[in-house]
């Protein structure tokens, strides 16, 4: 049930973009990552690629020989990955466990394992695929999702099916044989802004959005100075972070 999710259409109906705007502030993340581990990946995978949109960014800010694949299992995010293919950038529409001779320096699953019925089989199987692995976890478990009864809604609307702390993903990972070589909270900024066009004919929008900046500037001075202070409470408390995590 949780396959066909993807495969029917049902996601895209509810999540229309795949999640694209993200991609720039991961992908910052992402090459963060290389620098502090001082990592240069020539062949780069990426299951769950969505509409591709992170291996086409990765592609523009790493060396010209780079070789990237990405693997998906819908067909509607399949269609949308068909335009930012190159020669040396390919996706496929296939489960990726079902490739059995495939190698990479370099194996992305970004915000994926939540996803999965079975989130073991795919870390069983990358294992031996990659060098490294590079895994991005949504943490949805903290007071402050409880308290306002939030998995739900990441439930109905993104599909997860499984949550994590911090802890619980490391522990996770540990229980596999993975070695942990670095990892680090990441926080969703926003990329994609407004159209100028939109904002001109619109002045309202304009005011509301420098609004809106305000009061949550305002709202989250607080938890950005406990986070200062204390980074696994703040997260443990508010949940507005994920994690990245380096392992091999």
């Amino acid at each position: 049930m949780a396959k066909d999710l993807y495969t029917s259409g049902a996601y895209l109906e509810k999540n229309p973009t795949w999640h694209v705007d993200e991609s720039p502030w991961k992908v910052k993340e992402i090459m963060r990552m290389f620098q502090r581990q001082s990592i240069a990946p020539k062949t780069i995978c990426e299951v769950g690629c969505g509409a591709g949109e992170v291996l086409r960014l990765l592609q523009m800010r790493l060396d010209s020989k780079c070789i990237f694949s990405g693997y998906e299992i819908s067909p509607q995010a399949f269609e949308l990955s068909k335009s930012r293919e190159n020669d040396r950038l390919h996706f496929k529409l296939q489960d990726f466990m079902e490739e059995k001779s495939v190698y990479f320096d370099l194996i992305l699953v970004l915000d994926v394992l939540e996803h999965m019925e079975n989130p073991y089989d795919l870390l069983r199987d990358i294992k031996l695929k990659s060098q490294y692995k590079i895994i991005h976890f949504p943490l949805d478990i903290s007071v402050k999702s409880v308290l306002r009864d939030q998995i739900v809604t990441y439930r109905e609307q993104f599909g997860h099916i499984h949550y994590f702390t911090k802890s619980i993903a490391l522990r996770m990972l540990e229980e596999m044989g993975y070695e942990v070589l670095d990892c680090f909270y990441t926080y969703a900024t926003e990329t994609i802004p407004l159209p100028w066009n939109a904002i001109k004919s619109n002045p309202r929008i304009l005011v509301r959005k420098i609004l809106g900046k305000i009061k949550r500037g305002l709202l989250r001075a607080p938890i950005k100075l406990l986070y200062a202070i204390n980074q696994d409470l703040a997260e443990r408390l508010f949940g507005e972070w994920r994690l990245l995590i380096l392992a091999r």
